[in-house]
Formats: C-alpha cells, sequence, structure tokens
C-alpha cells in the first residue's frame, strides 16, 4: 500500500515527518470477514485502527444478550473508544464488530504515541471525539427520554421509501428485542403507516410516521 492512499482517506496523515510514513506503512493490514469481532469488552487496546475499506461497528452488550448500538466507524473516521483507551491506558469497555467484510490498518499503541504529538492527528483525533461524543449524548437523550415507538419510526423515516431488513436488524440498532419491534410493526400496519413484506418495509404514510416521531 502506497501513503498516497493512506492520506487519500486520512488526509492528518500526510503531515507526519517523511522518517515516519516507512513506520506507519509497516504496521499489518488486517482484512477481516463481516461479522468478525476486532475488539471486546475487558480486551486491552493492542492499537489503533485505520478503517481503510468496510466498517466497524461498536456496541455496548448488556448481561441479559441485549445490545445497545453506539457508533459506526467508517473509512476516513477514527473510533472513540479505541482512542480512549490508547490514552487512558486502560481496556475496551464495548464491543467492535466488522459490519461488513472490513480492511484495516493496526497501528501499534507505540507508534500511535508517536503520532497523537503531530498537531493535525492531534486535532483528527479529538476532533472525531467531540463529534462522537456529541452522537452519544443523542443516543443517551433519545433511550432516557424517548418512547421505542417514537424512535422506531424514526429509524425508519431516515432509511427511504422501501426499508430491506429484518425485525431483528431494527431491533439491534434501536438496542431493543426483536418481539417488541415486531408488535411495534404490526401496529404501524395496522394503522395504516407501514406495509410489511418478507424483510421488506414500505412506508405508505411518512407524514404519520413523522408526527408519530416527533
Amino acid at each position: 500500500m502506497k501513503f498516497s492512499t493512506l492520506t487519500a482517506l486520512y488526509p492528518s496523515l500526510a503531515a507526519l515527518p517523511v522518517t515516519l510514513h516507512p513506520r506507519v506503512l509497516a504496521c499489518p493490514v488486517a482484512r477481516v470477514p463481516a461479522g468478525t469481532v476486532i475488539f471486546d469488552e475487558r480486551q486491552p487496546c493492542q492499537g489503533f485502527p485505520f478503517v481503510l475499506e468496510g466498517a466497524i461497528r461498536v456496541v455496548k452488550h448488556a448481561p441479559n444478550g441485549r445490545e445497545l448500538p453506539l457508533y459506526r466507524v467508517q473509512p476516513g473516521e477514527s473510533c472513540l473508544i479505541t482512542s480512549s483507551c490508547l490514552l487512558g491506558k486502560v481496556d475496551y469497555n464495548a464491543r467492535g464488530v466488522a459490519e461488513q467484510d472490513t480492511t484495516l490498518l493496526l497501528v501499534s499503541r507505540q507508534i500511535f504515541e508517536v503520532l497523537i504529538v503531530v498537531p493535525p492527528f492531534r486535532d483528527f483525533v479529538f476532533e472525531i471525539f467531540s463529534e462522537r461524543l456529541a452522537e452519544l449524548m443523542q443516543l443517551i437523550e433519545e433511550v432516557a427520554f424517548r418512547k421505542l415507538d417514537q424512535r422506531l419510526a424514526g429509524l425508519l423515516l431516515g432509511k427511504g421509501r422501501e426499508i430491506h431488513t429484518t425485525h431483528q436488524g431494527l431491533a439491534d440498532e434501536l438496542g431493543s428485542v426483536r418481539e417488541i419491534v415486531s408488535r411495534l410493526l404490526k401496529g404501524f400496519a395496522d394503522q395504516g403507516l407501514v406495509r410489511l413484506g418478507r424483510e421488506q418495509i414500505e412506508i405508505l404514510d411518512p407524514v404519520g410516521l413523522r408526527t408519530l416521531a416527533s
């Protein structure tokens, strides 16, 4: 891989001293299939992942097996929890799963500590901190203050007129269980808001869904 390929996704790396380029490019590139657990709770953080292709889905697991999606890391982005673990020298407190076939460059802890002193890279990391924290605050607000039917209506509206997904997939995104989501969807269908099919949902009344979501 050329260094220009990496800087096309992560422009902040272009400001690194040329002497560091070989050290970054010498880091291992991992190609993992969809569904692979990349990191997990209570595991030590081994390094900082630069996502080149695919996406990492970061979730928090509950003892009863339910999970709450926190955010996704796509090419050009960084992982808030990984950064905090590296900076704080603590173990992971969430799980990262390859949402699709994913390629990433894993920079070791030692090299990350060298990169973080370069102002453009440090600014990039803390800018992502700010964005991710804002996302997590919004998630906390939704979970704490909005009913599940409101959140489900808002989720459907963000996916277009025809949605190809499973009830379990929607439940995972909402941090709920399939049975509750299925019951809510049936209620939406009875009200004429949506039409349900096999792994497909068609929105019939977006205005009604928007009213419910608000």
